[in-house]
């Protein structure tokens, strides 16, 4: 007996990732580094869903937009990590409460 992925369960998974880090951004909005994950996941869930709609029209276009979505968001990362790196090293801290004050 075969069975086949079809695009509800994509959908349906992206849905499912989507919440999760929605309940994550607001359930722990202190720590930047879980803020950052959490908003890293639904964009990969926005993703997913859609190259399961590029999948299901037999369309390489939108898997291709995600090849360069996936590469903005990896410097997006990058650039995301290396601020709470140096937020660390100049605060010993990297809770959201910390920062809220403009201190020169």
């Amino acid at each position: 007996m075969t069975s086949t992925v079809g695009l509800s369960d994509y959908l349906l998974l992206g849905a499912i990732l989507f919440s999760i880090a929605v309940v994550g951004l607001f359930l722990n909005r202190k720590n930047l580094l879980v803020f950052l994950m959490c908003i890293e996941l639904m964009f990969l869930a926005v993703n997913l869903n859609l190259v399961a709609f590029s999948m299901f029209r037999h369309d390489l276009g939108g898997q291709i937009f995600v090849f360069f979505i996936l590469t903005v968001a990896a410097s997006e990362i990058a650039v995301g990590l290396g601020l709470i790196v140096a937020l660390y090293r100049t605060r010993r801290s990297i809770e959201a409460e910390d920062i809220n004050t403009l201190q020169g």
